[in-house]
Order: structure tokens, then sequence, then C-alpha cells
């Protein structure tokens, strides 16, 4: 095998390192999102049946997923602008070594590209993790302004059990 093109595939495998990180960053939004899904689901269920005790906070929380669904959804846009960037860079550094065919300032554009995309959707990641913790109320005298909260009538708890 010719030097140059082991030479260009050793250069090109170096950036699919970060192709790992992307996949492994898509997968944790992705059950973020699932579980975003989930949580309106529920609500949207409960708003339904007139189970809450404040509608007003439900359809809050409702709003607030809302949110957190399009912040991770930008997100995940984002990691697969910097994957498409990432794959370009490995081509472009394999056929620049291998056939001179591109220059260097397609590569250093595209791996730039592929940094800045992944930053921006670590800071929409970040953006999402705050708004859930956001939502969420630990102290003692807050307990009983939880969002949302349920009616539950003695009669139905009695014979559910």
């Amino acid at each position: 095998m010719d030097t140059s093109i082991a030479h260009g595939i050793q250069a090109a495998v170096a950036p699919v390192f970060m192709l790992t990180a992307v996949a492994a960053m898509i997968g944790a939004l992705a059950t973020r999102l699932s579980r975003i899904i989930d949580r309106a689901r529920w609500i949207e269920e409960r708003l339904d049946q007139q189970r809450f005790k404040n509608e007003q906070a439900a359809y809050w929380e409702l709003r607030r997923l809302g949110l957190r669904g399009s912040v991770v959804n930008w997100s995940i846009g984002f990691l697969v602008l910097c994957a498409l960037f990432i794959g370009a860079t490995v081509a472009g550094l394999f056929l620049e070594i291998t056939m001179a065919a591109f220059r260097d300032d397609f590569v250093r554009w595209c791996f730039l590209g592929g940094i800045l995309c992944f930053s921006l959707a670590l800071i929409c990641f970040l953006a999402e993790t705050l708004l859930a913790t956001h939502t969420l109320r630990f102290a003692k005298s807050s307990a009983g302004a939880r969002l949302p909260l349920e009616h539950v009538s003695q009669a139905k708890e009695g014979g559910k059990s």
C-alpha cells in the first residue's frame, strides 16, 4: 500500500473519535426528548380527565415542556450538522493526502464548523437542563405548590387498594 494512502487513512481516523462523542450526545438527548414527550402526554391525559387541582400550573408545565423539547431539537440539529462537518473533514483529509484534491482551508473550515456546532449543541443541552431543574421545587415550604397535583378522591383511592 502506498505510504501516502496509509498516512491519509491515519489522518482521517482521528476526527472519527469526535463522531463517537456526537453519537453518544444524540443518544442522551433522544432519551431526554422521549421523557419530555412522555411527561407531556401524562399531563394531557390528566387534563382531559380533569384530575388537576391547578389546571393553570399544568398548562404552565406543558408550555415549559414544549420549550424544553424545542431546545433539545435544536441541540440534536446542531449535533447532526456537527457530524456532517466532521464527516466532510474526514473525507477532505483523506482526499487531501491521497489525491491532493482539497486545499487545507476546506478541512480547516469543516473541522471548525463541526466544533462550533458541537459547542452550540452543548449550550442547548445546558439550557435544557437548566429549564428542567428550574421547574423543580425542593424546599419543604413549596411542597404543597408542586406542579401539577392531581385530585385524588377518597372514594377512588379506597376502591383501588
